[in-house]
This record gives C-alpha cells, sequence and structure tokens, in this order.
C-alpha cells in the first residue's frame, strides 16, 4: 500500500505521476515540480490537479512535459522545497501500452549451460541495473548484465560454472534487492541462491508408460503429505518425511503394511500431494523445528528441500522427486501435484516481484492490492509475461517429472484463460493428464467473468473442481460444527443426494469436472466433525457412518477425492486447521488404523467396486441422465441403481437407526453390506442401521 512516507511518487501511466505529500511539511504544499535522471537531465511537469486526502496527505497528479520516460532510468522527483524521492515504477506496469512495448517472446529466459559458457537472462523493464554474483572455485565474481531491447538482461560467462552457486541484485525504485533465479529448480537450502545445472546432465529415472486413464472418472484420488505419510517413528522406512522415504518398501513396512505399502494395498489410482515445491516456513537444513503443509510458496519451480535427505545438494532433491514419481508409477498409481500459484510467501523478497514490482500481482491505480486469497497479495495470472511463467512452469513440471495432473489451490484467484492454457499444454503431453482444484469465488480484483471457478466451469472444458455442495450435502456445512448432513442423519438432505450423486449435473456439464469430496487437508475431519454433530452417538455407529459418507463418495458419479486417514477415521483431535501444528496432529497414525481395520477393510472394498463397475463411472451429463435412478423408502433411505450396458447395480444408504427392507424384481448378488443381514444372492434385501448396501444385479 502506498503513502508509508512522507513524500512518495509513482509513475502509474506513460504521461502520468502520481505524487503524495505528507500534510507535515509544509502542510503538503507544492507549487512546481520537475524530474532528474542519472545523467542530471530535467523534464518539467505540470500539476493536473492537487486534492487532500483524509488520511494526512495531499495527492498530485502530474503529466510529463516530454515525449516519453525511459523505462529503466532511474528518476528523481523534487518539489519546490527541493526536497526529493525516487519516482518508482507503479500502475504502469498494468498498462497495453507496456505489455505492448516490453512483453518478451523469447523461451530462453533464465540460465543456458555449457562446459565453455554460461549465459544468464533476466526480464526486468525497470531495472536501472542487475549484477551477478556467481562463486566459482570458492572465490565470489562479480558480472553486470546487459540491457537488450524489451528489458532483456543477459550476461555470459565464459568459463565451466556447473553447479557453482549464484545470486542477482537488482537495482529498481532505487534500491538495491537480492533474489535468487525465479526460471531455474536447481536452488540452494532455504532459498538463499540458485545453482548452475543443466537437467540433461542428471541421470533421471526412465520414465514408467501407464496404460491410459480412459476419462477422469475412472480416477480414484488419495490426498497424502510426503512428511505425514512417513513421520510416525519405528514404521520401517529409514528416511521418514523425506522424497526418498515416501516410496520406500522393505520387510518391516510390508509387514506392518506402512508407508508406501500401505498406500498400494488401498487401491487408489492416483496419489495427490500436498505441496512439493519450494514453501518458506520450515527451515530446510533444520526441518524439524517447524511443520507446515507448505502452502506459502517461494519459489514455483523449485522442489522444497526439507522434503530431500540432503538440501544442500541442488540436485539431490531433483533426482529423488523424480524417483518417487517413477516408483509410484511402477506400481501403478499416478501422481497429481498440488500447485499453489495464487499467492506467495513474502511478496517483497519474491524473486519476480523484486524484478518487475507490481507487474505479477493484481493491483489497481490506487496502488492497493487484491487480498482474495487472505494472503495479501494474489497472483496476476492475466498479465502476460506472469501467464507465461505459468503456463511454462507446468509444462517443465510435467516434461521434467513426469506427473499425471495438478491441482490447483485456490484456483478462483487465477483466470479461465491461463487454466486452459495449462490444460492444452499439459495435454499436449499427456492426453489423460487431470486439472483441477478449488474454483471458490475469491473477491478478487479479477472481474467474476474470467475468474476459474464453479461458476464458470462450462467456460473450461478440462478443469475439474471440488463440489462443496456435494460436501456439505453429505456431512453438513464445515462452518456450522454441529450441522448434520445426510450421512449424520440428516434425511431432510435426502433429495439433494440425488443430484449431487448423479454429479450434481444441475451445475456442471461433465462428470470428469466433479471432484466428489467429504474430507481434504482443510477444517475438520469427518471424524471429529461427528463427534460433535453426533455426539449423543457411540464409536460404533460414527464409524458406520464414517462409511457411509466414504461410500458415497466412492459410489457417485463423477471423480472421488479421500482424505490420508479417511479410511481409518483420522483425526487431528479436534483442531480444524493443524497446517502449522505438529506432527503429531499432523502424521499418518498406523496405530489408530489398526484400532479401525475394519473401516480400512471396507474402503478397499468400497474402492474395487468403484473399479470393477463401469457404471459408476459414467463420463458424460447424458449419461448420467438415462442411467441413474434415485428412490427412497420413507424418505430416509437413499436407493441408487445406475447401469452401463451390461453392468448394472444397485445400491442403499439408511442414515437411521431403523431397519429397512426392500425387494427387487430381479437376483441381485450382494457385493457389500456392512450391516450383514443379506444372503450372497437374493431378491429381498435387508438395510439395517446407518449401513450401505451394495449389489450388482444377475
Amino acid at each position: 500500500m502506498r503513502m508509508r512516507t512522507n513524500f512518495e511518487a509513482y509513475f502509474d501511466d506513460f504521461d502520468c505521476i502520481n505524487v503524495f505529500m505528507s500534510k507535515n511539511f509544509y502542510n503538503g504544499n507544492s507549487s512546481i515540480f520537475h524530474l532528474k535522471d542519472t545523467h542530471d537531465r530535467i523534464i518539467p511537469l505540470t500539476i493536473r490537479y492537487r486534492s487532500e486526502l483524509y488520511n494526512g496527505y495531499v495527492h498530485y497528479d502530474l503529466s510529463l512535459n516530454a515525449s516519453s520516460i525511459q523505462m529503466g532510468e532511474e528518476y528523481t522527483i523534487y518539489d519546490e522545497h527541493c526536497r526529493t524521492t525516487i519516482v518508482k515504477y507503479g500502475h504502469i506496469v498494468k498498462t497495453v501500452k507496456f505489455n505492448d512495448t516490453y512483453t518478451y517472446r523469447g523461451k530462453d529466459l533464465g540460465l543456458h549451460y555449457t562446459p565453455t559458457c554460461s549465459t544468464f537472462k533476466l526480464w526486468s523493464p525497470t531495472a536501472y541495473s542487475i549484477l551477478l554474483f556467481l562463486n566459482h572455485d570458492g572465490n565470489e565474481e562479480v558480472y553486470s548484465m546487459k540491457r537488450n531491447a524489451k528489458g532483456l538482461y543477459e550476461v555470459s560467462v565464459h568459463k565451466n560454472c556447473l553447479s557453482d552457486p549464484y545470486y542477482f541484485l537488482v537495482r529498481v525504485n532505487g534500491s538495491w534487492r537480492k533474489i535468487v533465479d525465479p526460471y531455474t529448480s536447481f536452488s540452494g537450502p532455504n532459498s538463499k541462491y540458485s545453482v548452475v545445472m543443466d537437467i540433461s546432465l542428471l541421470d533421471l529415472p526412465e520414465k514408467v508408460k501407464m496404460p491410459p486413464l480412459h476419462n477422469n472418472c475412472d480416477a480414484i484420488v488419495y490426498e497424502a503429505s510426503i512428511r505425514d505419510m512417513t513421520s510416525m517413528p519405528d514404521i520401517g522406512v529409514s528416511y521418514p518425511k523425506k522424497f526418498q522415504g515416501f516410496t520406500q518398501e522393505n520387510e518391516t513396512t510390508k509387514e506392518k503394511c506402512t508407508g508406501f505399502s500401505y498406500l498400494r494395498s488401498l487401491g487408489i489410482t492416483h496419489v495427490q500431494l500436498m505441496p512439493v515445491f519450494d514453501f518458506g516456513s520450515v527451515d530446510e537444513v533444520y526441518p524439524n523445528i517447524f511443520y507446515n503443509w507448505g502452502y506459502d510458496p517461494v519459489q514455483f519451480r523449485c522442489l522444497e528441500g526439507s522434503y530431500d535427505i540432503n538440501p544442500i545438494d541442488a540436485t539431490s532433491r531433483v533426482k529423488a522427486f523424480a524417483q518417487l514419481v517413477a516408483n509410484c508409477h511402477k506400481a501403478g498409481i499416478r501422481v497429481n501435484l498440488d500447485l499453489v500459484f495464487n499467492h506467495v510467501y513474502d511478496k517483497e523478497t519474491f524473486s519476480l516481484e523484486n524484478l518487475v514490482p507490481n507487474y505479477y500481482f493484481l493491483m489497481n491505480r490506487e496502488g492497493a492490492f487484491s487480498n482474495g486469497s487472505f494472503c495479501g497479495n494474489d497472483y496476476d495470472s492475466q498479465a502476460p509475461m506472469a501467464r507465461e511463467y505459468l503456463v511454462e512452469t507446468c509444462r517443465r513440471i510435467v516434461e521434467w517429472f513426469d506427473v499425471d495432473g495438478f491441482r490447483f489451490d485456490l484456483m478462483g484467484i487465477l483466470d479461465i484463460n491461463v487454466m486452459n492454457e495449462i490444460a492444452s499444454v499439459c495435454k499436449k503431453i499427456k492426453p489423460d493428464f487431470m486439472i483441477y482444484g478449488e474454483g471458490w469465488n475469491m473477491p478478487s480484483f479479477v472481474s467474476e467473468d474470467l475468474r476459474a471457478t464453479q461458476k464458470n466451469q462450462h467456460k473450461m472444458p478440462h478443469i475439474g473442481h471440488f463440489s462443496d455442495s456435494f460436501r456439505n450435502v453429505v456431512r453438513g456445512s464445515d462452518g456450522q460444527l454441529t450441522q448434520k448432513g445426510f450421512s449424520s442423519g440428516d434425511t431432510s438432505m435426502i433429495y439433494s443426494m440425488m443430484d449431487r450423486m448423479s454429479a450434481s449435473g444441475n451445475t456442471y456439464d461433465s462428470p470428469e469436472k466433479v471432484i466428489n469430496y467429504v474430507e481434504c487437508h482443510d477444517n475438520h475431519t469427518l471424524w471429529d466433525k461427528n463427534q460433535i454433530c453426533c455426539s449423543d452417538e457411540n464409536k460404533e455407529i460414527r464409524k458406520k457412518r464414517q462409511v457411509l459418507a466414504t461410500a458415497m463418495v466412492l459410489l457417485s458419479q463423477g471423480v472421488p477425492f479421500i482424505h490420508s486417514g479417511q479410511e481409518f477415521c483420522r483425526t487431528k483431535q479436534g483442531l480444524g486447521n493443524s497446517y502449522n501444528r505438529s506432527d503429531n496432529y499432523n502424521k499418518i497414525d498406523y496405530d489408530r488404523r489398526n484400532l479401525f481395520q475394519d473401516v480400512v477393510d471396507q474402503t478397499k472394498t468400497l474402492i474395487q467396486i468403484r473399479k470393477d463397475h463401469p457404471c459408476f463411472r459414467l463420463s458424460t451429463v447424458e449419461k448420467t441422465r438415462e442411467n441413474t435412478r434415485f428412490q427412497t423408502i420413507e424418505d430416509d433411505v437413499l436407493i441408487y441403481e445406475c447401469n452401463d450396458k451390461e453392468d448394472s447395480c444397485i445400491s442403499f444408504f439408511n442414515p437411521t437407526g431403523k431397519t429397512y427392507h426392500y425387494v427387487v424384481s430381479d437376483d441381485v448378488q450382494i457385493l457389500f453390506d456392512n450391516g450383514n443381514d443379506n444372503k450372497n444372492v437374493t431378491r429381498e434385501i435387508t438395510i439395517a442401521p446407518y449401513a450401505v448396501v451394495v449389489g450388482e444385479y444377475q
């Protein structure tokens, strides 16, 4: 926000300077202003209007009496009392003229390495000067970068710089700022420096070809954290909380069914990893001091060092993560990544911000920043170079690591055009690539018709959205812990459930876009919520409600999403938000898993049923409307029938304490019955209290 000092000035357009003067000095009055550049040339200015602001400042709108300013030059403004301040590049970077003049179309930003020469390129039209600091053979060398057209800065170092640490000093808006290379994927610990490296020199694992995913509805997504899956002691993992330990298997992990051995046992198709790219709230050298989920990005293209056994080696985390993905693929599990592109940990130290201040973040002409993310800054995905940065980041991640999908945090901060472009790029590399995110309508500066929200899902043909309406109908509102959903006993939700289980056909134009869930890393776990809204019920009943809700996720049309531990009634000890608590709150507790093994086994059975029966995986709205049918028993029990060609199933969901009976016209083979009241093949079906029954027509 502006007006932090007594005298501030901003280039807000090519012919406009806005000045703010405190009334503490000369009552904020000045009858004349002029500019001086670094060559002592004077540029007169004209006061277009003056206004007194409510906060003790006087605002002057000035026009330039010159043809134009020279972008990147450092200008000092003088008032009539000979007081001075540097004129900062403000809203000018948001103008059409700036984009038309300075957008760089080249694909060569960052570092290009050869054994005889390393070339460094940065885009910074507003910079006055940029210096490269390179540590070669233990000596720090300084190189001045040359400014070229479009605000491109470049320097070549004619020696073998492989593995050399480096950083930049950028002179912009009158001050020097130290930054790392925003275009590289090789970083020292805690983002202190970048490292000269070429991905082609690394011995990455061979990519494992996966059978094609015919449509997103064939996916069963399981959200997991690199740290949480292996943070529990004595589970047989040599590298707990690390990339290297995530896929480690041995006799102990197999015997105890822990870590990756447990993940494999579930039968899920996709693991969605919580943020694995560089975040700011954990010390990478001493990672056990702090805990964080990682939704506070520092470098979009560098992997998180605290997840690697050797954060000092910039290549180790790259090789380890590539191996993790390959190991998952060998086990038949695809890998989706949780990307946080909507905001950054600290805008003031973010490299791109320091190269071109204000350009990469949503800001209005008054200098206020959008805060739809509630983190103090929102990334501006509509700015051409900012959009290109995100698209190329996604391309690199897919090409380098062979991942299978992206989940976008607070996707509604981004715009529909960048999401469609990312989808196009990723699907050209992998046709069955999944892209989905949180399509909440956040109060940002992006116009509502351009936000990547659920409301605009019809404008994004290949982008899925988490269905919060599905969650709220099944479990009740997250904002009111005492409020029940259908699975927790509110049978008034039964007709709303019909739409949600048929892929919310009144909201989305494809089942492939609907991510059905009742629990994720955010908010209270389902078990913790039910302990409050079903507090009068014993543990055995609440276990059945847990299965009931999970069954609705796994058997509904759309894409099922399960939070790690949901299958064993995970608890965060009543916390709704454990993002920065300890491993004690966030770990995957395999002892608890053992106590709730019956719920785990039932979840596995439901997962296999979905995989075995295509009628639960209809891929178009037309099919869901034609091939799903709903009835009720006394408006208490939901009956759900679906078919696909020769495959036809009937399911019953009873959230009440009563027993019900239902007669079907043909024989049904019982696939699942956690009430244990039915014969293997029958026409007379009993639905026990709080039970789920699934049958296949013969």
